[in-house]
């Protein structure tokens, strides 16, 4: 048996210890950026709406943040919530979970607006899908940042490019890929993933309609390095095949009438289902909220000794 030479020993000792080190400063950097986007997960403002967490973010915050990610290829969930999505949520703990593990909850829908308002969030504005998508195409190109499309239909793909190519010259559009109506097998899965990835893409704007593009995302976090937002029918307004409600409309919140005259027969069961029972939600939501307010500066009087009283008085 040959036994290594006293020189041989103390380059071994040493390689190890190198090695150990290395490991550790990669270990305390790993740390220390996990410990960063908790922080930066904290730092965003949420408010509580019948149980689901909306950004309390202007539109351009929302979507300096989202570039921020998009330029590291951070892969983040960004979902457009409307008073169908946080009902859905409500009925549904396992979609509620979906939300509150999201990195961004866009307010999209004058209702929730409004309950912002009522809740101390005065300069909300609505984040929307086709504002999101029309701020992204202007400003991602400064921050080098390329954009996928996944969903949809090859058509509207294609309507999509050519408008983004006359109106948008500067954006990079990394790749387009429908999908089909029936779930991906593993290996179809597995082939987008890869392909997005390969894309250099930095933001992928998902249209697969809701609750569905939202699992989706949901279960590519960590898989796909890039932001990825849910748009729902944003896609078609965008390209013109559906028309987008009217400012003053949009502003009155009556987005949805809108959009129910050019889609009855899609949508009259789904806000015959949401919007009522919303309007019921978030009405408790806003008197419990008074309610509470109320009972607490009762204890609190109740705790104050009468010489407080007449000096608050």
């Amino acid at each position: 048996m040959n036994f290594p030479e006293e020189g041989n020993k103390d380059q071994l000792t040493t390689h190890k210890t190198h090695n150990l080190q290395t490991y550790l400063h990669a270990q305390t950097l790993n740390n220390q950026a996990l410990k960063d986007r908790k922080i930066l997960k904290l730092r965003i403002p949420i408010v509580n709406i019948i149980g689901s967490p909306i950004t309390a973010l202007p539109l351009n915050a929302q979507i300096k943040t989202i570039l921020e990610w998009a330029s590291n290829y951070e892969s983040k969930v960004v979902c457009v919530a409307n008073v169908h999505m946080l009902v859905e949520a409500y009925l549904c703990s396992e979609f509620s979970l979906v939300l509150k593990n999201a990195d961004l909850v866009a307010p999209d829908g004058m209702p929730l607006i409004w309950m912002m308002k009522l809740m101390g969030v005065h300069r909300q504005d609505r984040v929307a899908g086709m504002d999101i998508i029309l701020s992204l195409s202007q400003l991602a190109p400064q921050r080098n940042v390329n954009v996928f499309f996944l969903g949809s239909q090859e058509v509207i793909l294609q309507k999509i490019k050519v408008k983004l190519e006359q109106e948008f010259p500067h954006l990079k559009i990394a790749g387009m890929e429908p999908l089909p109506f029936r779930p991906l097998t593993p290996t179809e899965d597995e082939v987008i993933i890869q392909k997005i990835n390969a894309s250099g893409a930095g933001v992928v704007l998902v249209s697969l309609g809701c609750p569905k593009q939202e699992y989706w995302m949901d279960q590519h976090k960590e898989k796909i390095k890039a932001v990825m937002i849910g748009l729902g029918g944003a896609f078609p307004v965008f390209v013109g095949i559906h028309r987008r409600a009217p400012f003053w409309m949009r502003n009155l919140g009556l987005e949805w009438f809108y959009r129910l005259i050019q889609e009855p027969q899609r949508l009259w069961l789904r806000y015959w289902n949401t919007i009522p029972l919303f309007l019921w939600l978030a009405l408790r939501q806003l008197l419990n909220s008074v309610f509470s307010i109320r009972r607490v500066r009762i204890q609190v009087e109740r705790r104050q000794s009468p010489n407080d009283r007449n000096q608050n008085r």
